[in-house]
């Protein structure tokens, strides 16, 4: 190689590195320049799938004032396409383009979502919590009017128990009353439907991450099994109110309700476990036995399960 071919061929290699290093300065200048728009954020989040938390209106623009091109069920899975503008979130839904409000829909979790059916609904001590839910439209058989007062005078379906749980509450008021406690009934038995209108109701309210804390999502309710009854004070007050904690009342109830089949559901501290704060008021039959298990050890139907399978 004569050494004007050798200079000819340093002068391309230096030309050539040079455009190399202009190119990757160029790449790094834009990462570092787009970095933000690159985070990962619902605005590229199309492979994102939502779940609608309420019974959802899907509109033509992020507005009420835009028409509505269709309604889907609470529970529909949705692929959000577009950022959160002003609450509202563009979506995809069966080749059509809409939106929605964002606060009626929940980002879904495969594995933290699962929600199994239960396999037997009219089992007494039936598991029913946030991952264990009820068959469709379940209804109990044997819903019997109880015999005990409550807050209220109408004849409604509130007022019902299945029948054990009837006459064990029914005991328990009399006992309670012996004993200079008097208690009224608040909410029993709810159907189906009453609980997807009463959730739906705190969804507007307080928005779907805080009404999950203290309402139920239709089919997960115990109020649905017919087995559970909310309860309070003879003087009406303090009705499934935080106030109620502490009253001569509450206090009877967690020394007492065992003997009569009945749990507190929801205890103090073990929120993390059931997924629902203290609710002293909401009493639960599970049967005379399993109750006093319970209640003697401090812990709840989720970890009475969970010692159940572990001993086996």
């Amino acid at each position: 190689m004569t050494k004007l071919n050798k200079v000819t061929l340093n002068k391309r290699l230096l030309a050539t590195s040079f455009a190399f290093i202009i190119l990757c300065a160029g790449l790094i200048g834009f990462n570092h320049a787009n970095i933000k728009v690159l985070e990962p954020s619902v605005a590229n989040a199309a492979t994102v799938t939502y779940t609608a938390t309420a019974n959802l209106n899907v509109r033509t623009g992020p507005s009420t004032a835009n028409k509505i091109i269709t309604t889907v069920k609470q529970g529909t899975k949705l692929t959000v396409t577009g950022k959160n503008v002003n609450g509202w979130l563009k979506v995809s839904l069966n080749g059509q383009t809409g939106y929605v409000s964002s606060k009626y829909v929940k980002i879904s979790n495969s594995s933290s979502d699962a929600i199994q059916v239960v396999a037997k609904p009219e089992s007494i001590p039936v598991l029913v919590n946030k991952k264990n839910k009820l068959p469709e439209n379940y209804v109990p058989k044997d819903l019997v009017y109880t015999s005990i007062p409550f807050t209220f005078k109408e004849k409604t379906e509130k007022r019902k128990m299945r029948s054990e749980a009837a006459a064990a509450i029914s005991k328990l008021f009399t006992e309670s009353k012996k004993q200079g406690v008097s208690l009224l009934g608040v909410s029993a038995y709810r159907s189906h439907a009453t609980q997807v209108a009463l959730f739906d109701s705190y969804v507007k309210r307080d928005g779907y991450a805080k009404a999950i804390t203290y309402s139920a999502l239709p089919g997960t309710s115990e109020h649905e099994t017919g087995l559970a009854i909310d309860v309070t004070g003879g003087n009406g007050k303090c009705a499934a109110q935080d106030c109620f904690g502490g009253t001569k009342e509450a206090k009877w109830l967690q020394a007492h309700a065992d003997d009569y089949g009945f749990i507190i559901r929801y205890p103090k501290g073990k929120e993390s476990v059931t997924g629902y704060k203290y609710e002293p008021w909401h009493l639960r039959y599970v049967g005379k036995s399993i109750a006093q298990t319970i209640m003697s050890q401090g812990i709840t139907l989720e970890e009475y399960y969970y010692i159940r399978a572990v001993q086996k």
